[in-house]
């Protein structure tokens, strides 16, 4: 049975918390999990969610600060422990290829697993496989990040009061869907499209172009809120957005559904989060999310 769904591993920014270990997030997405910014101590969760190295085809770096990339090295060694039987792709900007080089090899240990490094450079489509598209857009941040965006392609649903209409059923529903017409009825006639799911994962930046580009639209929209709308001068120095700016890049894009990660160590409790972005004018699903949490993808529409 196919499961789309975000497996939060990891919430902290810069400091971690007695109640949040530092970034990592699953994206199980049917047969395959894609595995974002993992920080110090992700194997660790890894084990705690239930999440297993076999299940790891990619692992996505949005940056090399330290929250987000140091627990490369622990996560790469067990899909070699484990001897993860299929490829493992990695993508992480390219500028940072020197800081990927000393966390993949950053102790002894056998390799046994094809990892295979594929740096981002600039904006555009990084891998396409026969279930999504993953695209990549800079982001704004004091180092160089990369958001990232699964595109699912568009498929058609099957109308079947039209296939009725038609006289169209059993054998031959299947028949039009691999032909694209039967006895001069066109698959358009019978069906309409089907809209394929996106998905958006935006960590340490500054309101830019990149961050509309990759919410756009989503399904589902991972973003960070380091801080408060009260300490946005903060937010701006460092690179980062408020639980309002998120927000509001969510309701302008039309998200259905926004989790809110990354928390500064300064705010303890999380309700003030949800406050404020619903006071932005947000009112589509909205989690704020915390370690261990296991997030559906939207159902389509």
């Amino acid at each position: 049975m196919s499961v789309r769904e975000l497996v939060v591993l990891g919430t902290a920014s810069q400091v971690p918390t007695r109640h949040r270990n530092h970034n990592g997030y699953l994206l199980r997405w049917d047969g395959e999990g894609l595995l974002f910014d993992p920080g110090e101590g992700t194997q660790r969760q890894m084990l705690r969610a239930g999440v297993a190295a076999h299940d790891l085809n990619r692992i996505c770096v949005t940056h090399f600060h330290g929250d987000h990339s140091l627990g490369l090295p622990g996560v790469i060694q067990r899909i070699n422990l484990d001897q993860v039987p299929h490829e493992v792709t990695a993508h992480y900007p390219r500028s940072g290829q020197r800081f990927f080089d000393r966390l993949r090899y950053a102790t002894a240990y056998r390799e046994t697993v094809r990892l295979t490094e594929a740096p981002v450079a600039a904006d555009g489509v990084v891998a396409t496989t026969g279930a999504y598209r993953l695209e990549t857009r800079r982001l704004s941040h004091p180092v160089e990040s990369f958001g990232y965006r699964l595109v699912e392609p568009d498929g058609r649903r099957m109308l079947p009061e039209r296939l009725a209409a038609h006289g169209i059923k059993g054998p031959d529903v299947g028949r039009i869907q691999r032909e694209g017409s039967l006895g001069g009825v066109p698959l358009e006639a019978v069906s309409e499209v089907r809209r394929g799911q996106r998905f958006a994962f935006v960590m340490d930046t500054r309101l830019c172009e990149g961050v509309l580009a990759l919410a756009e639209g989503c399904d589902m929209l991972v973003i960070e809120a380091t801080f408060l709308d009260g300490d946005e001068a903060l937010a701006v120095e460092h690179g980062h957005l408020t639980a309002g700016q998120a927000a509001r890049v969510a309701r302008d894009c039309g998200v259905r559904h926004l989790v809110l990660t990354h928390f500064s160590q300064r705010y303890p409790e999380p309700d003030e989060f949800e406050r404020q972005a619903r006071a932005a004018g947000f009112d589509g699903e909205l989690t704020v999310a915390q370690d261990l949490l296991r997030v559906p993808v939207p159902k389509r529409r």
